[in-house]
C-alpha cells in the first residue's frame, strides 16, 4: 500500500458511517465518468423520471443516460460543484438535484443550438 492509500484509508476510517457512505457514494460517481463522446444520431433526451426519494449520485447518473448526447467531460466541472455543495457545505439534495437538472437542460440546449 502506497502512502497515498495509506492516508485515504487512515482519513476514511475516521469518518462517521454516513460521511463514509457519502465518500463511496462519489467514488462510484467517478467510477462511471466516460470520457466517449455518444453518437451523433441521438438528439432527444430520454424520458427517465425522477425518483421520489433520490440522492445526488443516482441523480447524475439519471441524467447521464437522460442527456447521452451530452459531453460528460463539459458538464464534470459544474456536476462536481454541485455535488461539493452537497457533501461538503450540506446544501439539501433536492435543492442540489434541482440544479443538476437545470445544468443538464442548459447544457442540452446549448447541444441543440450547435
Amino acid at each position: 500500500m502506497n502512502r497515498t492509500e495509506k492516508k485515504l484509508l487512515e482519513v476514511f476510517n475516521h469518518l462517521s458511517p454516513e460521511q463514509q457512505s457519502s465518500v463511496m457514494d462519489y467514488v462510484d460517481f467517478l467510477a462511471t465518468r466516460t470520457t466517449g463522446v455518444a453518437p451523433a444520431e441521438v438528439l432527444q433526451p430520454l424520458e427517465i423520471p425522477r425518483p421520489e426519494h433520490e440522492n445526488v449520485i443516482k441523480a447524475v447518473k439519471r441524467l447521464r443516460a437522460t442527456y447521452p448526447m451530452l459531453e460528460p467531460g463539459k458538464l464534470l466541472h459544474d456536476t462536481s460543484n454541485q455535488m461539493s455543495r452537497h457533501m461538503v457545505h450540506g446544501a439539501p439534495a433536492a435543492e442540489v438535484i434541482d440544479e443538476l437538472e437545470r445544468l443538464f437542460r442548459g447544457h442540452y440546449e446549448a447541444y441543440l443550438a450547435r
